[in-house]
């Protein structure tokens, strides 16, 4: 084996699986901004010279406006543009415009499609979920259209091929949306996914419907599909992330001897060789429907794809699960092995096997050096010999040649090493430094979960090169949630210190004419006043309430309020979550409403047992963690209020300590929106599950009832959201508090080492830069909230903000120079509303609104 340097890829691995991974990979990729050279931009054809595929930019005006293809385009024609991206690239999102030119251009493509290679030889047409290939584009000349793929596309050349049903002029510009794809996955093989026919269930589809290679013989080759599309599959594989799609559709899946064996054989390649450290399987676990992890792997490696596979696998046995029926990773150690190609077969626990999702974790292998022997032959010198004569080496004036191509690959080697360990201090003095907010304009990229949003105005140029943002593969490494207190790593500035800071001391709101942020946040600044409030850190990851220090009396008292049920009356049904020391499920309660007596707030369910969430702490929790179990029981116990979720019951007379509360029948108002459209003579028509603009006032109203009863007892709630809402088959809202804890909302929070911390996107300025939260932050969230409802939650909030640049934006309105980001307002909003939200996120404390005066405000726009 040579000596070698391996370079290496640095992946952050993010806790959780929302409804997608792409969500974290929607950068621009530079045709606006210009790092995708014209040169790499080419087409079928062009109108001029003016109207070349160079000038195909979005939002840019050189030339005559845009890319024009020469003539009429006919419906039969084909003409593209086609750009080439450099590298593979997960690419997730699209951009179109028309060709405004001044107020000059009046033509635009209404419909398009798109084809994709690897190589730039064989094309493939992308199609999305459900098998269509043509994507809606634009219906005038100026305004942006952004279109979310689904599935997304892994490729490096992309071509964009207008559409027209009838004889017309076509011109487009363009942007294209994602980040560098460094798992380096080229393809896989598989056999093809099964039909699973359970008595009594649906029938599920387990195939890979988005595979984009060849099938034949019921084998799946040369493609990518859903195992890299980052949609991980729920706990029930028959519960889709999707919607309008079957059963079963997030997971491909293989029943037992099917297949004529006891495994499932698949083989991956990859761009380059590679030097493997880990795999990850994201496997189904429901094993009371015959349906486990895999018992075992053993992965062969093949250093090139015209050599032989290697004798000596990596063999892996897996520890089964026959008590949590949740849906995880599993992490194969590979044992830095070599390769291009890999070959896994999987054997079966069960029944059913089920995969929704497989990465890999590796360094590129690059070879720096030649085999000390093969420098000797080129040198004629023997490796014995360490003074050479004169006249055993034949002068043939080669040698200085040879000397001089071997000292550049040494100092070409010795200037890798240096930046290899330059790059090592880096990371460890940025883990160190103070994180401090841009005093330059805020950068934006692009990122949404909606099919298609209308840009009015055009964005801010991004000046952020894709390189510094690889594609970030979400893994469920690590339920535990950090508690915030670990941010102090990440961000100094919300250092609990209560020294003098130059802002002005104290715990007061610093004054923006004393210092500037990089000056404050270089001083010590003070994270709250802990005389003035206690925090509670919920023992499933949630911050439950932070209640004013007048309650610790009625914090330690060793009453409990509520009545202790029986155990085995819960029957498990669903994880909802989990955190560092405790989970949260959904199960059914035999006999409740009898033993709560009347007057109990639960639904009439005519003897049948009653949905329940229960909060329990794990069996391996800390002493400090147990008693924080019993100041949540506690606090719980005290909130009584028609829009506040309630603690039932509790069962603390043996371990493990649960709490019993309500849980709603519509589950949490995040999901419940994002699967409805407004209320329509077409959503009536088809029937598709629909909310009027009524419907949301009255959510608005009851939102803020709970809030306005949590602020008249000083409690402040930290984590007010639509996932954190519960919703009944009324309509009716409770407000409650197991956001945190669930993976589906883990890209809602802002991250630390893989960990859910702070939802950065609901939070007041003061709160992220100071660590300050009360009522006030409180109503800023609420105005968030308001948002998020008025868009039907199909977007995050900031979607065009990274993490990193919602910070930013904080630091804007820290300053109060007119340059804060606001969110838009939603189109289903009223413009009296949406001054409503404004006010929320007033930039001073003192003038945003009361949740009383909210209330109020809202009340009378209900219908009665």
């Amino acid at each position: 084996m040579p000596p070698i340097i391996k370079c290496f890829y640095i992946f952050h691995f993010l806790p959780g699986s929302d409804s997608s991974t792409a969500a974290h990979c929607r950068y621009p990729l530079g045709m606006e901004d210009g790092r995708i050279k014209d040169h790499d931009i080419t087409a079928s054809s062009q109108w001029y010279e003016t109207t070349g595929p160079q000038y195909a930019r979005l939002n840019r005006e050189e030339g005559d406006g845009a890319w024009c293809p020469a003539g009429l385009l006919q419906p039969s024609d084909t003409q593209y543009l086609q750009v080439d991206l450099g590298q593979l690239t997960f690419l997730t999102v699209v951009g179109t415009q028309g060709r405004y030119a001044r107020n000059s251009g009046k033509e635009f493509a209404r419909m398009y499609r798109l084809n994709y290679s690897h190589d730039g030889q064989l094309w493939r047409s992308w199609k999305n979920r459900l098998g269509n290939k043509t994507m809606e584009a634009n219906d005038n000349a100026y305004v942006s259209v952004i279109k979310d793929l689904h599935p997304p596309i892994i490729s490096r050349y992309i071509r964009l091929i207008p559409v027209t049903k009838m004889p017309t002029t076509v011109c487009m510009r363009l942007e294209l949306y994602g980040c560098p794809w460094h798992d380096g996955l080229t393809s896989y093989s598989s056999p093809e996914g099964q039909l699973m026919m359970p008595p009594g269930y649906p029938i599920a589809s387990l195939n890979d419907s988005t595979y984009d290679g060849a099938h034949e013989r019921r084998k799946l080759s040369g493609g990518l599909g859903q195992l890299t599309d980052g949609v991980t599959g729920q706990d029930d594989f028959l519960v889709t992330r999707q919607y309008h799609v079957w059963p079963g559709y997030d997971y491909v899946g293989w029943r037992n001897g099917s297949l004529g064996s006891g495994y499932v054989e698949m083989e991956f390649v990859f761009d380059k060789q590679r030097n493997f450290t880990s795999m990850k399987v994201h496997s189904n676990n429901m094993f009371y429907r015959g349906v486990k992890i895999f018992s075992s792997v053993s992965c062969s490696f093949k250093p090139r794809l015209i050599a032989n596979w290697e004798t000596e696998p990596v063999e892996f046995r897996t520890v089964l699960d026959d008590r949590n029926p949740s849906a995880r990773y599993v992490t194969v150690p590979l044992g830095r092995r070599n390769a291009k190609a890999l070959r896994c077969r999987f054997h079966f626990a069960d029944v059913w096997m089920m995969f929704s999702e497989i990465s890999f974790q590796s360094d590129l292998y690059v070879f720096f050096f030649l085999q000390i022997n093969e420098i000797s032959q080129l040198l004629n010198t023997s490796p014995s010999v360490t003074t050479p004569s004169t006249k055993d080496q034949p002068d043939d004036g080669n040698t200085p040649i040879l000397i001089g191509c071997l000292v550049t690959i040494i100092l070409l080697l010795v200037v890798i090493i240096f930046l290899i360990l330059w790059c090592q201090y880096v990371c460890k003095v940025l883990e160190k430094a103070p994180r401090r907010i841009l005093e330059e304009e805020v950068t934006v990229r692009l990122s949404s979960s909606s099919d298609t949003i209308i840009l009015q105005t055009p964005p801010v140029p991004p000046r952020v090169s894709q390189m510094d943002h690889p594609y970030e593969r979400v893994f469920l490494l690590d339920p535990q949630y950090q508690d915030p207190a670990g941010l102090r790593n990440k961000l100094p500035e919300l250092s609990r210190s209560a020294e003098t800071s130059a802002c002005g001391g104290g715990y007061a709101e610093p004054d923006v004419t004393q210092c500037t942020p990089h000056q404050c946040f270089q001083s010590s600044v003070p994270h709250y006043a802990e005389t003035d409030i206690v925090s509670l850190q919920g023992v499933t990851g949630s911050n439950m309430y932070a209640v004013p220090a007048l309650t610790v009396d009625s914090l330690t008292r060793k009453d409990i309020s509520v009545a202790e049920f029986p155990r085995h009356r819960l029957l498990f049904r669903e994880k909802l979550g989990e955190g560092q020391f405790g989970e949260v499920h959904l199960c059914e309660a035999e006999g409740l409403p009898e033993f709560l007596g009347e007057g109990a707030p639960l639904p009439d369910r005519d003897g049948r047992p009653v949905l329940v969430a229960v909060k329990q702490l794990r069996a391996d929790a800390t002493n400090n963690a147990r008693n924080d179990f019993l100041k949540e029981i506690k606090i719980m116990s005290r909130l009584n209020d028609p829009n506040i979720i309630q603690l039932l019951c509790v069962c603390v007379s043996s371990d493990p300590l649960c709490m019993v509360t309500e849980y709603m029948d519509n589950g949490d108002l995040n999901m419940f929106l994002s699967q409805r459209e407004m209320e329509s003579t077409l959503t009536h028509a088809n029937n598709i599950p629909a909310v009027s603009l009524s419907d949301l006032l009255h959510m608005s109203v009851q939102i803020s009832s709970g809030m306005r009863y949590l602020a008249s007892l000083n409690f402040v709630h930290r984590d007010l959201a639509t996932r954190n809402c519960l919703l009944d088959r009324r309509l009716t809202i409770k407000i409650a508090d197991f956001g945190m804890s669930r993976n589906l909302y883990s890209s809602d929070y802002y991250r630390i080492q893989g960990r859910a911390v702070l939802p950065i996107r609901w939070m007041a300025w003061e709160s992220i830069l100071l660590g300050k939260f009360t009522t006030a932050s409180d109503v800023w969230a609420f105005g968030v909230t308001l948002w998020e409802i008025f868009t039907l939650c199909k977007e995050q909030p900031y979607s065009l903000l990274s993490d990193e640049q919602v910070i930013e934006n904080t630091g804007e309105f820290f300053r109060n120079q007119g340059r804060q980001i606001f969110l838009y307002a939603p189109l289903l909003c009223p413009p009296s509303l949406f001054e409503l939200m404004m006010r929320c996120w007033d930039r001073d404390i003192a003038d945003r609104p009361t949740f009383e005066g909210l209330y109020q405000a809202l009340r009378p726009h209900v219908v009665q």
